[in-house]
Formats: structure tokens, C-alpha cells, sequence
């Protein structure tokens, strides 16, 4: 009688508790399925710029390899281009296992001034400004323009979100570092985020809140009011929003958003590791400052069957060819810091220095 007693107690704590579990339905793992979004990385491409797009998904895929951490590719572009994007990633995953899904979208500009939004600075950049409407089942995205590269896992960058504070919406890297060197505050007819402006090629978008924010009604009436101030397009346009509302936006580090004008005359950007790399102005496409060529070659090269570490390999085989070595090129150890780190094998020593400054607020 004693052992059925004790056996039924245990029988009803038991139910108890599986109740109680699937009651919640596991509160504490599900606030974590539904609070961690996988990164999201959002690309908008428009004309010739295909192969430099899928080179920058190829990077992100190529760094969250060696933890076979998920990734989402969010890819807006023109309806002509949609089965080639498909037919690559396919490819990808069907032939390497790689871990990452992805959705195309069309372009959907505002139906009000469609056509010069669609031409503002480079061919559909603007189509950036309105994710927020267009991509409205998701929380967040980083947004890269396509001339950008990863050298860090894609983690890295967006780690960030979780520094935001409670009123932040979006999170930028300065657009130069340098006052003597500062587009903006020489130049602009507009008004920019202070010091020195920022620069959109990177951009962490938290859509919920910037929808929340009312982004796209306060981004049209500054698109009318400074049009004919514009030299930078979508990204002038950020500016000024930001002046007005600096308290929304995080300020990220340089080395999340690496360009030539960085090191091209000296190095301004005090970072170990350049973490994503800016192809600005070409770069990446000429040998004005060939580190940014080397970079991006020997990712589009790369093929997902071979060792990482001939990444590295090919980079250091162009920096040794003579009379090449610009200002930029000095620095290479910053471009290939991560690769090493993240490529060694076993047998490699690499000493790592003291933790960058990687984000401020």
C-alpha cells in the first residue's frame, strides 16, 4: 500500500510537470527559436552587377563554413536576373551541403517619383531605402551593397544588434574617420549624421522598429525637399534622416566597413582585422590599390571543394609580384588576418593581439 502510495505521488508530479511543459510549450526554448533570427543578409542587384553580388554571398558562405552556422539570403533584383541566382545558389547547396537558404524578391519602388528612384545614384541603390515595406515578414536584415566582401563569419556583424539600445533602428560605420579627409563636412549642401557622415554600404536594418519609426513616410518627404542636393543618392538621404534623428542610429566600427579611402594615403582605421571589405569607387576591379583586386579574385576563384587556405595562397602570391606595393598593399596582414585565423591548421602559430575596438554608441 505504501509503494502504490509513493508511486502515485511520482505518477502525478510527473504529469504535473509535462503538463505544465507542454502547457507552455517549452517557454524558455521556444522565446529562444523565436527571439534568435538567423542572420539575414539583403542584397539589392540591378544591371552587370551579378557576379560581384554572388561573390559577396559566396564570402559570407565561405567564413560561416568552418562553424556551419545557418545563414538567409534575402536577394531583390530585376525579374532577369532571378533564374540565374537561383540557378547558382541551387547549385551551391545541391553540390557543397552548404547551410543557407534564400528568397528573391522583385523591385518595388513607391509608385510616386518610381522611375527616378530607380535611377537615383547607382541603378535600383534606392530599392534599400523601402525593405522595410517590401520585406515585412522579416525582423531584421544586413544590407550589403554588393561591391562588399566578408573576411570575419557573418555573426561577427551581426552581433551588433544585440548592442542596440531600446530607440536604435539601424547601425552604419562613419564615412571617413579623418576631418581633413571628410567628404560631408567639406562638401555636402545638405545636412549629414555628425562628425563626418556615415557610409551606407553596410547597414544593419532592424525593419521592425524602422517600420514602427515610420521610415518610408519620413524618407520621401527629405527625397523632395534635397533632390537636387543629392550627390551620393540613397545614402545622402540616410545622412540626413540621421541628422535629424541621430539617437536612432548605432555607430559600428571601420573595420566592418572597410574602403580604400582607409589606408590609400595612410591608415586611418585603427582595427587588427578588416572584417568586411568595401570595393568602393571599383576598387575591387582595378589595381588602383591591388590588395582590394587580390581579395576579391581569389574568393571568385575559390571553389567550395578545395582548402580554404588557398585563399591566402593566392593573395600572397600577388602581393610578391614587383612594384606593386601601394599604401594599402603595406597593410595586407589586416586583410588577411581573419583567413589565417580561421584557415590555420594544427600546426599553425598565430599570435593574436589584444581586442580591437570594434563598435561604439
Amino acid at each position: 500500500m505504501k509503494f502504490q502510495f509513493k508511486w502515485l505521488c511520482v505518477t502525478l508530479a510527473s504529469t504535473l510537470i509535462l503538463w505544465q511543459f507542454f502547457r507552455s510549450g517549452d517557454s524558455s526554448v521556444r522565446k529562444d527559436v523565436s527571439l534568435k533570427q538567423i542572420p539575414t543578409i539583403a542584397v539589392v542587384i540591378c544591371g552587370d552587377r551579378m557576379q560581384e553580388a554572388l561573390n559577396m554571398l559566396k564570402s559570407a558562405l565561405i567564413f560561416n563554413r568552418h562553424n556551419n552556422e545557418p545563414v538567409h539570403f534575402v536577394i531583390v533584383t530585376e525579374n532577369q536576373l532571378m533564374a540565374g541566382f537561383r540557378e547558382k545558389l541551387n547549385d551551391w547547396k545541391s553540390d557543397f551541403k552548404l547551410n543557407f537558404d534564400y528568397e528573391i524578391h522583385p523591385l518595388q519602388f513607391p509608385d510616386t517619383n518610381k522611375h527616378e528612384w530607380k535611377k537615383l545614384f547607382k541603378p535600383c541603390a534606392a530599392q534599400r531605402l523601402f525593405l522595410p515595406n517590401l520585406l515585412s515578414h522579416i525582423d531584421s536584415v544586413l544590407y550589403l551593397d554588393s561591391d562588399t566582401l566578408f573576411l570575419s563569419p557573418v555573426n561577427e556583424v551581426w552581433s551588433f544588434f544585440d548592442h542596440f539600445n531600446a530607440s536604435q533602428i539601424a547601425g552604419l560605420a562613419p564615412e571617413h574617420e579623418d576631418k581633413n579627409a571628410g567628404w560631408y563636412n567639406r562638401f555636402s549642401r545638405h545636412p549629414y549624421y555628425p562628425p563626418l557622415g556615415v557610409n551606407s554600404g553596410v547597414m544593419l536594418m532592424n525593419l521592425t522598429r524602422m517600420r514602427q519609426f515610420n521610415w518610408t513616410e519620413r524618407i520621401l518627404p527629405i527625397y523632395e525637399k534635397y533632390k537636387l542636393k543629392l550627390v551620393w543618392g540613397d545614402q545622402d538621404i540616410i545622412n540626413i534622416l540621421f541628422h535629424f534623428h541621430p539617437e536612432k542610429l548605432f555607430i559600428f566600427s571601420c573595420a566592418y566597413n572597410y574602403r580604400a579611402d582607409h589606408c590609400m594615403y595612410m591608415s586611418v582605421c585603427n582595427t587588427t582585422a578588416v572584417k568586411v571589405v568595401h570595393g568602393s569607387r571599383g576598387y575591387f576591379h582595378s589595381l588602383a590599390q591591388p590588395i582590394f583586386n587580390y581579395v576579391y579574385t581569389a574568393i571568385e576563384e575559390y571553389h567550395f571543394d578545395s582548402e580554404p587556405r588557398s585563399i591566402i595562397k593566392a593573395i600572397e602570391t600577388n602581393l610578391a609580384i614587383p612594384d606593386r606595393n601601394t599604401n594599402c598593399d603595406k597593410l595586407a596582414d589586416k586583410f588577411l588576418y581573419n583567413m589565417k585565423r580561421f584557415f590555420r591548421s594544427d600546426n599553425d602559430n598565430l599570435i593574436v593581439p589584444s581586442q580591437d575596438t570594434l563598435y561604439t554608441t
